[in-house]
């Protein structure tokens, strides 16, 4: 059973940074793509940054590019996401996805979802 469990979540104030984590268990973590998006009351679930399985190459958002950047750790079965100079307008839930099968590129509508973390930014 494929888990993705996301912490790090916080409130914090325009200009501040935050990592987010995601522990994925019950996949092959090594060898599958890995992605982060978020959503809002307001808007539909939107991509944020995707990152291969070897963590050679990865893809942002044009609204956060520059500004965040996605990482993994394979040998502890977690992505990264850290998150700098954030604006309010990135306040929302992440959500850590995968695909169903190794080395699949990492769709706008993935499998497999985590329960998602709330940041919050206030100006």
């Amino acid at each position: 059973q494929v888990q993705l469990v996301e912490s790090g979540g916080k409130s914090v104030r325009a200009g501040d940074s935050l990592r987010l984590s995601c522990a994925a268990s019950g996949l092959s973590f090594p060898i599958m793509n890995m992605g982060w998006f978020r959503q809002t009351p307001a808007k539909e679930r939107e991509f944020v940054a995707t990152i291969d399985w070897s963590g050679r190459t990865k893809d942002y958002a044009d609204s956060v590019q520059g500004r965040f950047f996605i990482s993994r750790d394979n040998a502890n079965n977690t992505v990264f996401l850290q998150m700098n100079n954030l604006q309010p307008e990135d306040t929302a839930v992440y959500y850590c996805a995968t695909e169903d099968e190794p080395f699949k590129r990492v769709s706008r509508r993935p499998r497999y979802w985590g329960q998602g973390t709330q940041v919050a930014v206030s100006s």
